[in-house]
């Protein structure tokens, strides 16, 4: 307040008086001789993509993906996994654990303990969606027009905008167990040197994988709903009124846009993992000792990978299990 007094009594008052005023008055511009020129903008802008230097980062993704998916359904054939009955959560090993995380179906209970069924590699691998567009740059996708565009994985369409030219077992491949690749054939018979080294494939596939998306999305725009898992591959969402946020609005909500980040379009799926000084089934009294992982990350590191120094942090390898009981 003193420097507002201090710049008027310095004869700057009937500027700033200016600047003020100046602000109460709207820019005369015509929005009708704007838009031919934002319509020729977008359209020189789109001759730029796709972006050369991309194209082989894509084949790479589509290669890895492909890879992944493989080494994926092979080791599942050997390490079972369990999934809840009533939520989302995953645990790789013969029994699920004790942890009452379970918040049932439609999160209507809360902290109950899981009822374990048997899992499927979608359970590990989460199934991410998009529209599939003809143009990098078309026109925004209507409501009425969602049943007009076919349903791709979102890594997928990222890649077939960055230049690659994937196959129809990618490109259709989604969220159905019978699309997915079935493995090698007799892998219950494989060594333990061998089962090893499906799963270095496998680990390098799911960081290559990874890594080609994030340098994917530094180049090429991606949206993801602000309340749902929702993605659009493109410059901006659409419009089909699917999200449900409010109550009111059922299922005919609007999506609320913002940038989709890696973990959107490749989902890592933690789960809680047992280490070597862990009791055989882990105990919700406990559950702060143990650690975490991405479910690839776990189902590779019990085939024998050694897994990097970047997950130690969040799989606490070297913590305790329980509380100490100090002798007196």
């Amino acid at each position: 307040m003193a420097l507002w007094k201090r710049l008027w009594q310095n004869d700057f008052g009937p500027f700033i008086g200016c600047l003020i005023h100046a602000r109460l008055y709207r820019s005369k511009v015509d929005l009708s001789k704007l838009r031919p020129m934002i319509l020729k903008r977008i359209e020189s802008r789109a001759k730029e993509y796709p972006v050369r230097g991309m194209v082989p980062v894509a084949q790479e993704v589509l290669k890895a993906r492909s890879v992944l998916f493989h080494g994926v359904s092979t080791l599942l054939k050997v390490f079972p996994i369990m999934a809840c009955k009533f939520c989302l959560e995953v645990y790789i090993g013969e029994k699920g654990h004790l942890i009452q995380t379970c918040h049932g179906y439609k999160r209507r209970a809360k902290n109950r303990v899981h009822e374990w069924i048997s899992g499927g590699v979608n359970d590990i691998l989460v199934p991410v969606e998009t529209f599939h567009l003809q143009n990098m740059f078309q026109d925004m996708i209507k409501h009425h027009q969602r049943f007009d565009f076919d349903r791709v994985p979102a890594v997928v369409e990222l890649c077939l905008q960055a230049g690659a030219y994937p196959n129809d077992e990618n490109l259709y491949s989604s969220s159905t167990i019978e699309c997915v690749p079935a493995g090698i054939e007799g892998a219950d018979s494989l060594s333990p040197h061998e089962l090893m080294m499906v799963a270095n494939r496998t680990f390098k596939a799911w960081e290559m994988l990874r890594s080609g998306v994030l340098k994917l999305l530094l180049v090429y725009p991606a949206k993801v709903c602000k309340y749902c898992s929702e993605v659009h591959v493109g410059p901006s969402g659409h419009k089909a009124r699917l999200c449900g946020v409010f109550k009111y609005e059922s299922w005919r909500g609007g999506h609320f846009w913002k940038k989709a980040e890696v973990d959107d379009l490749v989902p890592p799926k933690i789960v809680w993992r047992r280490r070597p000084q862990d009791p055989p089934v882990l105990l919700d009294a406990h559950r702060d000792f143990y650690g975490h992982a991405p479910a690839v990350v776990d189902l590779c590191a019990q085939a024998g990978v050694i897994v990097p120094t970047k997950y130690n942090c969040a799989m606490k390898v070297q913590g305790l299990s329980g509380p100490v009981q100090l002798k007196v």
